[in-house]
């Protein structure tokens, strides 16, 4: 099917829908230059991440995040938003969106002009202290980074949390940042592979898919729970559902529509 096809199917689809909810993952970023997780087959590529556990009990493992997420914060903080973000941003203006949920922790929703979105994983451009509720923005903490640690470098081959893959063999030799109210350690205000979504924002999904007459998950595999739950949670409401991704997807034999391109192909200027 063409591109021109596929467009033409969605906008059918969007085309008596006012309440959508929306499911964004690493795939809408692709064409910000943000890497993803998995390749068109589904299978992981980003290299072992960071565990929530580890990173709490193990300073070594603290280390080692600080000296891959200097190398990697810059590719994040330089992106901007792809004509997706923007298609989803036309749609809101549309009146035709209740909700975008998404998985990334870019923030280049927000930075393209949506208001109504909800990070479900955090947002990496905030840094907390674990032990008082002060926030750090990353950019500080990334100059802060710098000064104790002069031989820290920057690197292109970053993942869509930040971290990046470099040889961290001098990782053990790094300051990590601490809090400069109570000397806590700090942690990126995301949340890491084996820790919880915050149950209230869960419920918030669940209650905007109860209330919407659509639901599309773009740019995800749906490989990881936390967001398959709810195109599950749409299903069994027997509401529509359009998945649009250029590989394969966890959510394929639950959708009403399955359009196999790039978030880009379909959602520039859709509107």
């Amino acid at each position: 099917m063409s591109v021109a096809s596929g467009r033409k199917i969605l906008r059918k689809f969007f085309s008596d829908k006012e309440r959508l909810v929306v499911l964004t993952g690493a795939g809408i970023s692709s064409g910000s230059g943000i890497p993803t997780y998995r390749s068109l087959a589904g299978n992981w590529q980003a290299g072992t991440p960071i565990k929530h556990q580890d990173f709490l009990a193990k300073r070594s493992s603290r280390k080692r995040y600080w000296m891959r997420s200097y190398a990697g914060w810059p590719t994040i903080n330089r992106a901007k938003p792809s004509p997706a973000h923007y298609g989803l941003k036309q749609l809101e203006e549309a009146e035709k969106l209740s909700l975008v949920v998404t998985q990334n922790v870019d923030r280049l929703h927000q930075l393209a002009g949506s208001r109504i979105v909800l990070d479900l994983h955090g947002r990496i451009d905030q840094v907390i202290c674990l032990g008082c509720p002060r926030i750090y923005q990353r950019s500080y903490i990334q100059r802060l980074l710098k000064s104790e640690n002069p031989f820290l470098k920057e690197s292109g081959q970053t993942n869509p949390d930040g971290d990046a893959h470099i040889d961290s063999y001098r990782s053990l030799d790094i300051k990590t940042p601490i809090c400069e109210s109570c000397q806590s350690d700090l942690k990126p205000n995301v949340t890491f592979f084996g820790d919880s979504v915050n149950r209230d924002l869960v419920n918030t999904v669940y209650q905007k898919i109860n209330e919407s007459d659509g639901f599309v998950a773009i740019g995800t595999s749906l490989k990881v729970f936390s967001g398959y739950r709810f195109l599950r949670h749409a299903a069994e409401k027997r509401i529509p559902i359009a998945v649009i991704n250029a590989g394969s997807s966890r959510g394929q034999n639950l959708s009403n529509l399955y359009l196999r391109y790039k978030a880009d192909d379909l959602l520039e200027n859709l509107i």
